[in-house]
């Protein structure tokens, strides 16, 4: 069984609505549990880090848009995809470079890139949110022998399946 269709078997006993505020307050909650857990264990975030925690607020905004009606439900879940899809990609290169440990490749050296550029604008902006003091490659902490981008991975893949699994239900929906 995929994840896909598990998700869709969960999803199929509960409203569309429904499983969107949840997938969008999870989202949010996910967020809030990062910088608490950042705080209290003193975790120095890193620009990827900042680009995920921006990418699961993308997640919590579509999923909710598309919680509030139809006319909204497809444009909020495509955000709330194209953001879990992000984040795959985002949280599988940093584990990438957690593995690797390769000083040459670690975000910070050389000139910024876009990611790393946005992310400096809103730490400025909202440093308690979005300050990225952190490496990329290092893993402050670890769970089960997964570190956060690891977990984080796993909680993508979950969204994007839970999302999938709505958004084909919605689609076949009169």
């Amino acid at each position: 069984m995929s994840l896909s269709s598990l998700c869709g078997r969960l999803c199929g006993r509960i409203s569309d609505r429904t499983a969107c505020l949840i997938l969008g307050i999870g989202a949010f909650a996910l967020v809030v549990v990062g910088i608490v857990l950042g705080e209290a264990l003193r975790l120095n975030p890193c620009p990827l880090c900042i680009f995920q925690r921006v990418l699961y607020l993308a997640i919590g905004v579509g999923a909710l848009l598309a919680a509030a009606g139809r006319p909204l439900r497809p444009w909020g879940l495509l955000i709330a995809l194209m953001a879990a899809l992000g984040g795959i990609a985002a949280a599988g290169y940093q584990g990438w470079l957690q593995w690797m440990a390769d000083p040459a490749l670690e975000c910070g050296f050389g000139p910024p890139n876009l990611i790393e550029q946005s992310v400096e604008w809103l730490g400025e902006r909202w440093p308690r949110l979005f300050l990225a003091t952190g490496f990329c490659s290092s893993k402050e902490w670890e769970l089960l022998g997964l570190s956060m981008a690891h977990w984080s991975l796993l909680v993508y893949v979950a969204y994007g399946a839970a999302l999938v699994a709505v958004a084909r239900r919605s689609l076949h929906q009169p």
